[in-house]
């Protein structure tokens, strides 16, 4: 798997995000409150918006648009709302934030 090395862990804030533009459109890198890091497509399944605007808590994030609540993990919409975003493979090593867009994956 090729790793893209994208900043340091600090360069994220705690509850925040940052935006990479790849192959595909923009995708968001989420930072939580325990330093985790989860790496979505920056749309909301149901009307496309920006999700790297939400508010993160827990491991999710909540949609600007219409409060959709999105699980960071598996890129799905929580119930009752259906739907899913891609997801990436992030990881954090040596402080530095790595992502990789070779297992993009839609969840099921």
């Amino acid at each position: 798997m090729n790793w893209l090395d994208i900043c340091a862990l600090d360069e994220i804030n705690v509850l925040g995000s940052r935006i990479v533009v790849g192959p595909k459109g923009d995708i968001a890198i989420f930072r939580t409150s325990n330093d985790e890091v989860f790496a979505l497509d920056d749309r909301c399944p149901h009307k496309g918006g920006p999700l790297s605007q939400g508010l993160i808590y827990g491991k999710r994030v909540a949609c600007p648009l219409h409060n959709w609540q999105i699980d960071l993990e598996s890129g799905e919409a929580l119930a009752p709302d259906v739907g899913c975003t891609h997801k990436y493979s992030v990881k954090v090593e040596n402080g530095r934030v790595l992502l990789s867009l070779e297992e993009a994956s839609l969840c099921a």
